[in-house]
């Protein structure tokens, strides 16, 4: 064989030894980083702060070199969970198109009980304090801020560190246990009024007893607003 020959047949073997040329080749670790980093620029909540890990791709995925950009997006515009699949696509004619699994924590304050608390029950200031926890695992819902239960009272017990979610709350409160409260009666037409302490919680419609302040006498009566009761027959 010629030196010529055999120099052009080396050097055919040599490429064919490659798997691809490197040049052409996205690497997967940048789909990753591409899939990770859409997230925490585009889905991380105000105030929160987010870790999130992508899973290792398919070791034999070769893809072609994008030249532009590439673009990620959620199917569907989900909510985040523990667990999603961010979509990264190269946006060319025929350009490839990959879903990447990624494992999500999202960390944000929320409301935590600081001491048992009974059904009916409002909750205040005292009531609660503010932890960090990751809320992708707390599959329905939090509380982050009183505001956002605006006299509503609890529709079930609560233990101390127990998270406040948006289904253990109940209706609004208009009158507390203990509060003192305006009393109504009708009687022959005549609208009688007293002081009370309500000895039940609710809101407009709920029944409860109140005891009247002077006498001590426990009636059955019906909320008719804040701090207003009136007094059933």
């Amino acid at each position: 064989m010629k030196p010529s020959t055999l120099a052009c047949v080396v050097a055919a073997t040599a490429l064919l030894a490659l798997p691809l040329d490197a040049a052409a080749t996205q690497g997967v670790d940048s789909v990753r980083t591409a899939a990770v980093t859409w997230l925490q620029q585009n889905r991380t909540l105000p105030g929160a702060r987010m870790t999130a890990d992508a899973d290792p791709l398919d070791s034999r995925l070769r893809l072609a070199d994008c030249p532009k950009p590439l673009e990620s997006s959620l199917p569907g515009n989900r909510p985040l969970g523990a667990r999603t699949s961010v979509v990264v696509h190269c946006p060319v004619p025929g350009g490839w198109t990959v879903r990447v699994p990624v494992r999500i924590k999202m960390f944000t304050n929320v409301l935590v009980t600081t001491r048992p608390l009974a059904r009916g029950d409002g909750v205040g200031a005292g009531d609660v304090r503010a932890e960090e926890r990751d809320v992708t695992s707390l599959g329905y819902g939090y509380i982050a801020e009183l505001g956002q239960i605006d006299g509503r009272s609890l529709a079930r017990p609560l233990s101390a560190g127990t998270v406040l979610t948006p289904g253990m709350l109940a209706g609004r409160q208009a009158v507390r246990i203990g509060d003192a409260v305006s009393m109504e009666a009708a009687v022959d037409g005549v609208v009688i009024r007293a002081s009370g302490v309500a000895m039940g919680a609710g809101d407009t419609g709920t029944r409860l007893k109140v005891r009247n302040a002077s006498s001590g006498k426990v009636l059955d009566a019906v909320v008719t607003g804040a701090g207003t009761v009136a007094v059933l027959p």
